[in-house]
């Protein structure tokens, strides 16, 4: 089980985590943040194979992945 946390107001909504991901399970949010941007989101977490690739990759450290 992967548990996914995102600090959706650090993000800046660069999109290397999306771009990256090898599962293809995130993609930009239609809500802005209190930052102005469209943070990420996860589209199916069962995807996910917590390779934590998202995490190390965001520049403002707003992704924290957990395998449970």
């Amino acid at each position: 089980m992967v548990r996914f946390e995102n600090k959706k107001d650090k993000c800046k909504g660069c999109g290397l985590c999306i771009e990256f991901c090898p599962e293809g399970v995130l993609e930009f949010s239609s809500e802005l943040n209190s930052l102005g941007y469209y943070p990420i989101k996860i589209i199916d977490i069962s995807n996910c194979k917590a390779c934590k690739f998202c995490e190390l990759i965001c520049p403002d450290s707003a992704i924290k992945v957990f395998k449970q």
